[in-house]
């Protein structure tokens, strides 16, 4: 076990956290946690690819068998030397300093219920990290970590951990695999924030004289995971817009709408509607905006083309 002379959270090795990993999440089908690899989520995906093609080649096995035989998985490693987060941006990551892991699992959510996913799997993180932080730090300073819609943690309005959501080929083809995967600042802000010209944060920061479990962590979060998208096959993203309220980074703030650097739209932004769009009031009145259309950017932040998340 290493710890980081700038944090007081201690890094456990690749594998104390497979080993304690599989302990803590009996329901996975598979968990493993690496030394590096180049992403995660591809890894991910790539395995699903690969049952999807194997399962189509073997007429003597059900298809629905043998796919449901690998799910869920965990995936994660101390280094991810290609890692991305939305529209396929760049990100910065070091061993130790960065908590770096997905998830794969079989749903019941249709291609056409996918947009609120992203939210609902944020608001899920947002509160899970706060029942961490709460413990250690009290439930009213735990609220000062919020969302960012649609997936963005953020703790005073500085980026804490980004989470990526990805679709991978199921046997089902109108019910995909979901990949999810999280990239989460451990220690190791302050030069990373000179680095980016823009504010980011770290636990290391936010739990001066606290410690915490990375693993635990990992499993926590993974568990809400796994909750959310059986709530949300169950009820859509309906049940979660009560919640998204109460973790709402951006409600009231002056929001620029962004398309590949385009400025496509300014408002206010005004919380989601009812299947997950982030809604802001324009000169021309309400407007929806879906996941993966655009990036959203307070009107006073800075730029970069680089971030670090999964």
């Amino acid at each position: 076990m290493t710890v980081d002379s700038r944090s007081s959270i201690p890094f456990p090795s690749p594998n104390a956290f497979r080993e304690r990993l599989a302990t803590l999440l009996p329901e996975f089908d598979a968990v493993d946690w690496v030394k590096s690899t180049g992403s995660t989520n591809k890894d991910l995906g790539d395995f699903a690819r690969a049952m999807a093609s194997s399962a189509a080649l073997r007429a003597d096995v059900p298809v629905s068998t043998v796919a449901a035989a690998s799910w869920p998985r965990l995936l994660g490693a101390h280094l991810q030397t290609a890692g991305k987060g939305r529209a396929a941006r760049p990100w910065h990551n070091a061993a130790g300093e960065c908590l770096m892991f997905s998830c794969g699992f079989t749903s019941k959510i249709g291609m056409g219920e996918l947009p609120g996913v992203a939210p609902a799997l944020g608001i899920a993180s947002c509160l899970a990290l706060r029942s961490v932080l709460a413990p250690l730090l009290g439930a009213r300073a735990a609220h000062q970590l919020t969302l960012k819609w649609p997936n963005d943690l953020q703790w005073k309005g500085a980026k804490l951990a980004g989470i990526l959501v990805e679709t991978a080929p199921s046997t089902k083809p109108q019910q995909p695999l979901l990949v999810i995967g999280m990239g989460l600042n451990l220690s190791g802000a302050a030069a990373l924030s000179v680095d980016l010209n823009r504010t980011v944060a770290d636990l290391s920061q936010i739990l001066v004289g606290h410690a915490v479990d990375p693993i635990s962590l990992v499993a926590t979060l993974a568990q809400a995971w796994q909750r959310t998208l059986h709530d949300y096959a169950a009820k859509g993203y309906a049940a979660f817009a009560p919640r998204y309220q109460e973790v709402d980074g951006l409600l009231g703030e002056h929001v620029d709408v962004i398309d590949q650097g385009k400025l496509l739209h300014t408002g206010i932004a005004c919380g989601t509607d009812s299947i997950g769009r982030l809604q802001i009031e324009t000169a021309s009145g309400l407007l929806p905006i879906l996941v993966g259309d655009v990036s959203i950017r307070a009107r006073a932040s800075q730029h970069s083309s680089s971030e670090r998340n999964a």
